[in-house]
């Protein structure tokens, strides 16, 4: 089965102010990079534009309409997110090009894909616009899914350095959709500790594992080996959607964390397996953060060819994980067993 990618120049019209690290120079040198893996078993989706009813499965119209006048013109939406000319029209092809991506894989066409496009999402919230962030790609994706395509249950899994408080409260208090985020902590943007479990109905549907500075590649397996997986087997998902940020890389400049290209191949290796085992392959992964353009451009090539099944990079353990990922795992399991039972 191919790896589907998603592409397109509009991506890069999306401009922000010169010092924002979120700039088309990300995206730029993945793309520059996309040749260096071999063409084989790769297709290249076209992305489509999402129309607002779509992106209205997470956002409020009132929201959407805002962000659509701004087409033509700059615009401050929040003190690091702003709006250029066209960041209105790359943020509905951001969102659709997941969409396109999941119909290509819901058909057949795709196993698995990678979404390679900007503005990011998982920081937008219902109705405003925060951390880079315009529309909320992957929680749209989620959506769109259930109440278009008929999927029921969806497993998202955040591993950007920043916690995904958009997608959070997005699912906080529905069991349909498996929100599991590691990022660095205390960090922007405040939320994602280990305690925020869900409300409701939605109690236990949201795991975080609060990271500090400094954990690797052994660490971040660590996690997903001890709670991803065995909660992942219990939920059952129907489809697997990554919100995949690459600001835990080693030399990202906003980060502190030390993955390398191999723990991205590792932790790729893990998602596809609970995919191969609950939903027949399909796993979509959307592009977030990363903020060194040569590490986010080998770490990307990471996924997408793990996702090959030939990967370019091999994880290599450094020790085991340290002290205190091993205190986290323990805590976060201890406030999930009254919903998932001790695993």
């Amino acid at each position: 089965m191919a790896v589907g990618l998603v592409k397109d120049l509009l991506y890069l019209e999306h401009v922000v102010d010169d010092y924002n690290p979120e700039n088309p120079n990300r995206l730029r040198h993945i793309y520059s990079m996309l040749p260096s893996i071999d063409a084989d078993d790769v297709l290249y989706v076209t992305p489509r534009m999402a129309t607002h009813e779509e992106i209205a499965f997470i956002h409020d119209i009132a929201y959407i309409e805002s962000i659509a006048r701004t087409k033509g013109r700059h615009a401050r939406l929040d003190p690091d997110t702003s709006a250029s000319p066209r960041t209105y029209e790359a943020a509905l092809l951001a969102a659709g090009g997941c969409l396109s991506l999941a119909d290509s894989i819901l058909s057949g066409a795709a196993s698995s894909g990678f979404a390679l496009v900007r503005p990011p999402g998982h920081h937008a919230e219902r109705s405003r616009a925060m951390g880079f962030c315009i529309f909320n790609n992957i929680a749209v994706a989620a959506r769109y899914l259930q109440l278009i395509k008929g999927l029921g249950r969806i497993l998202i899994v955040d591993f950007d350095l920043h916690h995904g408080n958009g997608t959070q409260h997005s699912f906080y208090s529905d069991p349909s959709v498996l929100y599991f985020s590691t990022h660095q902590f205390p960090y922007y943007p405040g939320t994602g500790w280990y305690e925020e479990t869900g409300k409701g109905d939605g109690a236990g549907y949201t795991i975080n594992i609060p990271m500090t500075y400094g954990m690797n590649d052994d660490d971040y397996v660590f996690a997903f080996e001890q709670v991803l997986v065995p909660v992942a087997d219990l939920f059952r998902p129907g489809m697997v959607l990554v919100s995949a940020g690459f600001d835990t890389y080693h030399n990202d400049p906003l980060g502190g964390m030390s993955v390398t290209e191999g723990g991205y191949s590792a932790m790729t290796g893990i998602l596809l397996g609970i995919a191969r085992k609950w939903c027949g392959s399909m796993a979509l992964f959307a592009l977030e953060g990363g903020y060194d353009p040569s590490g986010l451009a080998s770490s990307t090539k990471a996924v997408i060819t793990a996702m090959k099944g030939r990967p370019a990079f091999e994880y290599e353990r450094k020790g085991g994980p340290c002290r205190g990922i091993v205190d986290s795992v323990k805590s976060v399991k201890r406030v999930l067993s009254p919903y998932w039972g001790s695993f």
